[in-house]
């Protein structure tokens, strides 16, 4: 284990931190908020502490597989800790454990909060919600690792251990250019959304917030009545973005150097079949419930994007939908995004896998003589591939599971206990009953909001990263 490398990372991802925290200072000082010396103090702090890991050059600056997962892993934590501090020391939300809980959600683009009224927040705080979001979006080890001087490129450990999906590759031969060439499409969707509210009539604060919590797929509003404040042309660019960050940020990549077959890949025709589908049915379900079918289908459509993004954002109360709608937009819940989106979820191309190994067995009990691989787009899944798939499925049971059994002696109902998991196992936001869209998670007590923290660290960082920290054998030289 290369423990100097280790707070050598940390110790950027501190100076990074601080540098984010200009925004929300930015906002403050434009709108004349006292609440800006908080972000003044923490940033500092920030700042001083990451020079201080960062001051001695390390000679051994080689990482490995497990070094990665460590780095990730503590990282985000660290990360969420201090970004919590703005929250808690201005009194916004004066109990550190609802703060931590907010922040978390905030970086892992859950949207989860324990907030009744997000009006009532400083437009500085407000800023800070929602700009997490945009950084937690694509990972911000990614963003570092453009500027970090790693050696052999064995920095692609963090990018493995930070990135959503089975698996991950690099899109040029040097990691830091694959590192820019994400970040700069994200960039660009991002600005392009916000000069899209701009145009629909949003002001610049509107469109920053909501065009940094749909890139992220967080979801962090800024009215109490989340999205349902916004003209539907607002909503239809939402619905837009929300699908189009959904998506694996290679096929982006690939459109853009002409290689359009490898850019519309099974995933990607797979998740928009899906997305296509449960609008259709939904639409058809609730439209008795609306003026128009056009509103019916907007109000799907929407819903529809923000849950299987995992965004989070509603403009209705879809609690109130009949049965069929929530059992659907359950199952999204747990389906997610793409793998390399900024969505979360268990992933379109871990389902494919696993419903093309279980299609395997069956061929095997039939023929079992036969020699058969599981294939994507006519490329073979390498083993590896396959066992990881089928170990993430069993951690993500045994820690639902868990969950469930450590949240229910808080003595809430089944609904409410089976949704508050997967909604923030699988970074979603909202879910049924006392969290449903309309709801928050500030009822829930201290130790079930940790619970909760760490399903949605688990969530955002494939949980491996996060199961790592509690094996013994992770520490040893």
């Amino acid at each position: 284990m290369n423990f100097k490398m280790i707070t050598y990372v940390i110790g950027w991802l501190l100076i990074f931190e601080a540098i984010f925290m200009t925004v929300p200072v930015i906002t403050a000082i434009c709108y004349g908020e006292t609440q800006v010396w908080y972000f003044i103090g923490t940033a500092m702090f920030c700042l001083i502490a990451g020079k201080l890991l960062t001051l001695k050059k390390r000679k051994k600056t080689t990482l490995y597989a497990r070094d990665g997962f460590v780095i990730v892993a503590l990282s985000w934590i660290v990360m969420s800790i201090f970004g919590a501090m703005p929250l808690f020391l201005s009194g916004a939300i004066p109990n550190y454990v609802d703060a931590l809980f907010e922040t978390v959600s905030g970086f892992t683009t859950t949207g989860a909060s324990i907030l009744s009224d997000v009006e009532a927040l400083p437009k500085c705080m407000l800023m800070w919600r929602s700009f997490t979001h945009w950084v937690g979006g694509m990972g911000v080890l990614v963003f570092i690792m453009a500027f970090l001087p790693l050696s052999g490129g064995q920095n692609m450990h963090i990018m493995k251990a930070e990135s959503p999906g089975p698996s991950v590759g690099k899109l040029v031969p040097r990691v830091k250019t694959t590192a820019l060439l994400l970040y700069s499409i994200y960039f660009v969707l991002t600005l392009l959304q916000f000069l899209l509210h701009l145009f629909g009539g949003m002001s610049v604060f509107e469109s920053l917030n909501t065009a940094f919590a749909t890139a992220g797929t967080g979801g962090f509003g800024i009215y109490n009545t989340s999205f349902g404040e916004f003209s539907p042309y607002n909503q239809i660019v939402v619905t837009v973005f929300m699908v189009l960050f959904s998506l694996n940020f290679n096929s982006y990549y690939f459109i853009l150097v002409g290689k359009l077959k490898e850019a519309f890949n099974l995933e990607i025709k797979a998740f928009l079949l899906i997305v296509a589908s449960s609008i259709a049915v939904i639409t058809v379900n609730i439209s008795t419930m609306f003026d128009s079918v056009g509103d019916a289908l907007r109000h799907a459509a929407f819903t529809v994007g923000s849950v299987v993004s995992t965004t989070g954002f509603s403009t209705v109360d879809f609690d109130l939908w009949p049965e069929l709608s929530k059992v659907i937009l359950v199952m999204l819940m747990f389906m997610g995004a793409c793998a390399g989106s900024t969505g979360g979820g268990i992933k379109v191309s871990r389902i494919l896998i696993l419903f093309k190994g279980v299609a395997k067995e069956i061929e095997m009990l039939i023929h079992p003589r036969e020699i058969k691989k599981i294939k994507l787009d006519s490329h073979p899944v390498e083993h590896e591939t396959v066992r990881s798939v089928n170990a993430y499925m069993v951690s993500y049971l045994l820690i639902y599971a868990i969950s469930m059994l450590l949240i229910s002696f808080d003595n809430c109902d089944f609904t409410t206990n089976f949704t508050s998991v997967v909604a923030t196992l699988n970074n979603i936001g909202p879910g049924l009953e006392m969290v449903g869209p309309t709801q928050n998670f500030g009822f829930f007590s201290a130790g079930s909001k940790l619970v909760l923290i760490f399903d949605m660290l688990a969530g955002r960082l494939e949980l491996f990263p996060m199961l790592l920290l509690f094996a013994p054998s992770t520490w040893k030289k």
